[in-house]
């Protein structure tokens, strides 16, 4: 049985594509399975944002649909971006400006007091509504400056905190032993397989 990865951002399909294939999940983008779609993400928890994506997708395509809303709480700023990271600066902002954003507003902030943590949650809804959700989280801390030529978002500036590294500067197979989404999708897989309807 196939999925389909409810997802518009091209790094996070090739990310949740490469974390579910070994354990034996087939996934494809929405674009693939005929879908455009542009929800509007209105839940007020990382749960909540992606149960309204994965239902959008799953009913569109008549497929099991997974999705995932995951952000940056920066525990300096009362856990700010959170369910807001994507538009922390602004609608058509880059990944570059919200992160001078980010960095500007820690300006201040000592390297002790800069405690942050990626969270995920992921959401898998069958065509029969039934749902399946899970949540991951990395902690680290947020560096002065970006480093590493890898990753997206906020990776470049997200220490992670055993590793000690930006998660831009770990390779795929590190960062997914480590990040909130390889976190999430592995306990997705935990929970389908345990699911009633045993679809995996």
């Amino acid at each position: 049985m196939k999925f389909v990865i409810a997802s518009n951002n091209k790094h996070k399909v090739e990310e949740i594509s490469r974390v579910l294939q070994p354990l034996s999940i087939e996934t494809i983008a929405a674009k693939q399975a005929g879908v455009q779609f542009d929800v509007e993400e209105t839940g007020k928890t990382f749960e909540e944002n992606a149960l309204i994506k994965a239902l959008a997708v799953s009913k569109a395509s008549g497929m099991p649909a997974v999705a995932d809303d995951s952000g940056l709480e920066v525990d300096a700023l009362g856990g700010a971006p959170g369910i807001y990271s994507a538009r922390y600066a602004g609608v058509g902002a880059t990944n570059a400006n919200r992160i001078d954003k980010l960095l500007h507003e820690l300006e201040t902030i000592p390297q002790g007091m800069r405690t942050a943590r990626f969270v995920c949650a992921v959401c898998c809804v069958f065509p029969d509504g039934s749902s399946v959700c899970a949540r991951g989280e990395c902690e680290g801390y947020i560096g002065f400056a970006p480093d590493g030529e890898g990753g997206f978002g906020y990776d470049p500036v997200f220490i992670e905190k055993t590793i000690g590294l930006s998660f831009a500067s770990l390779s795929d197979k590190q960062k997914d032993a480590v990040s909130h989404r390889g976190k999430a999708l592995r306990e997705l897989v935990f929970k389908l397989r345990e699911f009633k309807y045993n679809y995996i």
